[in-house]
């Protein structure tokens, strides 16, 4: 879904390979993922949700390409998901289907012997964190997301901004930095009211081939009069500035691939303790043959509002076909203190990539 693009879209739009479409001066280029999937879990069955041990759901993404010239293109990411699809949404109520418009940009890309330079005006992910990368389902190794990540109310949202944003690389180095309409922790619409300027940024290093180190922030007002944790008596949300900080790694070698993260956050209240959390995870795939992979993620986070959380997650991947792929992914996850025990769940994603384009001369 929501890649950064930092210049993986560039790529898939550039004169890379043979193809006519790519190899025009504009043009346009469609990829899709498509997923369905069937989850068991006995977090389905507690309050507030209390439902069937076991649902079906679906998600698509549309991933619209328009090169404009040599260097201008607008992207976009458009998302139909039904509830409950993620994980996070067993702790809640509501059913249904719900499209988002996730990322809608316009970009202009130049590329030399030198370096890189993307910049980028609309709505897209924030620039905090490196998993945005590989969030798609078609890149997440794993069938659920690290701690840290989600759509409501995690310190970092998969929903995109609205921002201006400048990506840079020289030799071993790249960086970021971004300027949004609110906050990584709560997105907010171009319309809707209390928005308030962020900055969010980052930078890495990339020591030798497949093994690179970075750091990003993020810092600026969260709060909106009718967030669900907004209580009366609070001070104006721009008065009260959150802060995330984050290190990561990624090395790959060969058939391996590994990830790791680690984030602080800090969000200030007045009536009540502000919240704090440190989360970290770890991530590694292994691809056993050209067909098969397997993969295993540990996550780690303590915060002052929900106690700490463990949570522990393996998978494998097989792919029948060059557009399918299918995943099957076991997690368990407890809370320190915890009045209900683990939460036990089994995924099943099989995974639909179509990818097509369309060339102008």
């Amino acid at each position: 879904m929501i890649k950064r693009l930092h210049f993986v879209l560039l790529l898939a739009i550039a004169a890379s390979s043979n193809t006519p479409a790519q190899e025009a001066s504009s043009g346009i280029n469609l990829r899709a993922t498509m997923t369905a999937q069937a989850i068991a879990s006995n977090g389905l069955t507690r309050q507030p949700r209390s439902g069937s041990p076991v649902i079906a759901g679906s998600r698509s993404v549309l991933y619209p390409t328009v090169k404009l010239s040599d260097h201008w293109f607008a992207a976009g990411a458009l998302q139909l998901v039904t509830r409950p699809y993620f994980y996070e949404d067993f702790s809640s109520t509501g059913n249904g289907a719900k499209g988002n418009v996730l990322q809608a940009s316009l970009n202009y890309a130049r590329v030399s012997d030198r370096g890189s330079l993307l910049a980028r005006a609309g709505q897209m992910p924030t620039a905090f964190g490196s998993f945005l990368l590989r969030y798609d389902d078609a890149d997440n190794p794993l069938v659920d997301v690290p701690v840290g990540y989600g759509y409501y109310y995690a310190p970092v949202s998969f929903l995109g901004v609205f921002a201006a944003e400048v990506d840079a690389s020289r030799g071993k180095w790249d960086g970021r930095v971004q300027f949004a309409n609110s906050s990584p922790a709560n997105p907010r619409s171009i319309f809707a009211r209390d928005q308030y300027g962020n900055w969010a940024g980052g930078g890495g290093y990339t020591i030798r081939q497949g093994m690179r180190v970075g750091v990003s922030g993020y810092r600026g007002p969260y709060l909106d009069r009718r967030y669900a944790y907004y209580l009366t008596g609070e001070a104006n949300p721009n008065t009260l500035p959150a802060h995330g900080l984050g290190i990561d790694g990624s090395w790959s070698h060969g058939h391996t691939t590994a990830n790791i993260e680690a984030q602080k956050f800090l969000m200030p209240y007045t009536r009540i303790p502000g919240f704090r959390e440190s989360a970290v995870y770890g991530e590694i795939r292994q691809v056993l043959s050209p067909r098969w992979s397997m993969a295993g993620r540990y996550g780690y986070s303590d915060s002052n509002a929900t106690g700490k959380l463990h949570s522990i997650e393996a998978g494998a991947s097989f792919r029948p076909n060059r557009l399918q792929l299918i995943k099957v992914g076991y997690e368990e996850q407890r809370y320190v203190p915890g009045r209900n025990g683990p939460t036990h769940t089994l995924g099943v994603q099989l995974v639909t990539v179509l990818h097509g384009s369309l060339a102008f001369h």
